[in-house]
């Protein structure tokens, strides 16, 4: 549904984009990490129509974004800081979304205000808590029944039950009406139960974009232990970094895991675990490999 090719933008002489390639699928959880400066924000602001890129092209259901109007009336953005007119009320707001969203649900917009009972719609919405401003916001975008929602650190300032709740919100328009999902976000934990693809961004570039389980799968840590020394592992074991406690060894290995296993597993190891990856600590070995400055892991 997404699909951004070899874009470039530059300000004065940093390249905040640097022949950036991303693609997401129609129906896919998307998630988009990154060290803070990666260009996130940069390629969400293309996305959404505010930059114009230097060269390459960006395009959503094969259409350029950048001044077309009717393509914007089909997705909903929540950026990182939500701007609201003044005076303007929850109630104001829907009407401004009316106007703007051809397929906005003002029966679906109520249903939702009632699962919400703390926020007040006659309140105007700048006074409300940040937290509360991010509720209405996803009121709104999901009232609003587009085809992809662009989510820019959605659930931060509030709480986990909040979180869920939104969560819960965004997961049914995805299995009823095949929603796309693009959200950038450090919460990594909580991308690693929400998404099904992932990028990982560092210096303007996409280093990394597949499927959470093939990512899972590429990277294992695997846990041993000999009677003596270790002896020298095979040459075709790509072991990313090596922490040894006492006796036991942790290896972060990059590749297939069952192949690793079976090499190691050769060595006759008096103890051997292989367990998965969180995405947190994919990102960190994978970024590990770009000069990212990062040290330690607590296992």
């Amino acid at each position: 549904m997404i699909e951004v090719n070899n874009v470039t933008k530059k300000f004065g002489d940093f390249a905040a984009l640097d022949q950036l390639n991303m693609h997401v699928e129609r129906g896919a959880i998307y998630g988009l990490v990154g060290p803070n400066g990666a260009g996130k924000s940069t390629i969400i602001r293309h996305l959404c129509g505010v930059y114009k890129q230097d060269s390459g092209s960006v395009t959503i259901d094969g259409e350029p974004v950048y001044e077309n109007e009717k393509l914007k009336q089909r997705y909903a953005v929540i950026p990182d800081e939500i701007f609201y007119f003044t005076q303007a009320n929850t109630l104001d707001m829907m009407k401004y979304y009316k106007g703007l969203y051809p397929k906005f649900d003002e029966a679906l917009f109520k249903k939702i205000l009632e699962c919400f009972p703390e926020v007040n719609p006659k309140k105007m919405v700048r006074t409300l808590s940040k937290g509360m401003q991010k509720q209405v916001a996803f009121m709104l975008s999901i009232a609003s029944r587009p085809e992809l929602m662009i989510l820019d650190e959605p659930v931060d300032g509030l709480d986990p039950v909040m979180r869920r709740q939104m969560w819960s919100l965004i997961m049914s328009d995805v299995a009823e009406n095949g929603l796309t999902v693009l959200v950038s976000s450090h919460n990594l934990r909580e991308l690693e139960d929400v998404c099904d693809h992932v990028g990982i961004m560092n210096h303007g570039k996409i280093l990394i974009e597949r499927s959470l389980d093939e990512l899972q799968t590429s990277i294992t840590k695997i846990q041993i232990a000999f009677d003596g020394d270790m002896p020298a592992l095979p040459e075709d074991i790509k072991v990313l970094k090596k922490i040894t406690t006492g006796r036991v060894h942790t290896l972060i290995v990059k590749g297939e895991p069952r192949a690793a296993e079976r090499a190691i597993g050769a060595m006759n190891p008096i103890l051997m675990d292989v367990l998965p990856l969180t995405l947190e600590e994919i990102f960190i070995y994978e970024l590990g490999g770009e000069n990212y400055a990062v040290k330690d892991i607590i296992f």
